[in-house]
């Protein structure tokens, strides 16, 4: 098994072993928090993820910023889609920052940001709702619908 942490390796030991069916168990190697790799993209690319200095270059997933395998996938579907575009001769898909794709790539080329750090995506980039909503689930549903709204409302 595999485990991504901050703990020391005698912390790791020590805490692993408390499980049950570990207490016994040879730990041949222990996990680390892996360091990501990633462009300064605020200062590089912008929202479709083009460099700004050649539109013709993309670059989609972890190297762009983005953190998680959904938010690296969707980084991949919006380079699709502007380069299919882009090749037939179409303006790009102005995702908006309502929609999780379009918050996320709004993040990444905001050069308003200047310590950049690799994100993902959460309803904290996104705009906040026009009326006030009680309850942390409620108004993240509100904020999901008005997203998949503006979706359906794409020619994409």
């Amino acid at each position: 098994m595999g485990f991504q942490t901050h703990l020391k390796f005698p912390e790791q030991k020590r805490v692993f072993s408390m499980i049950p069916a570990l207490q016994n168990a040879e730990f041949l190697r222990y996990g680390v928090m892996h360091r990501n790799t990633f462009l300064n993209s605020p200062k590089l690319l912008d929202r479709y993820y083009r460099l700004k200095s050649n539109l013709s270059i993309s670059f989609a997933g972890q190297i762009t910023g983005v953190e998680g395998y959904v938010e690296s996938a969707a980084s991949g579907l919006l380079v699709g889609i502007e380069t299919a575009r882009r090749l037939l001769g179409q303006a790009p898909v102005n995702f908006p920052a309502e929609t999780a794709i379009g918050a996320l790539a709004l993040y990444i080329s905001n050069p308003s940001i200047t310590a950049f750090q690799p994100m993902n995506i959460n309803y904290g980039i996104m705009p906040v709702l026009e009326k006030r909503i009680r309850g942390k689930r409620e108004k993240n549903e509100a904020i999901s619908r008005r997203g998949l709204d503006i979706l359906d409302k794409l020619n994409v």
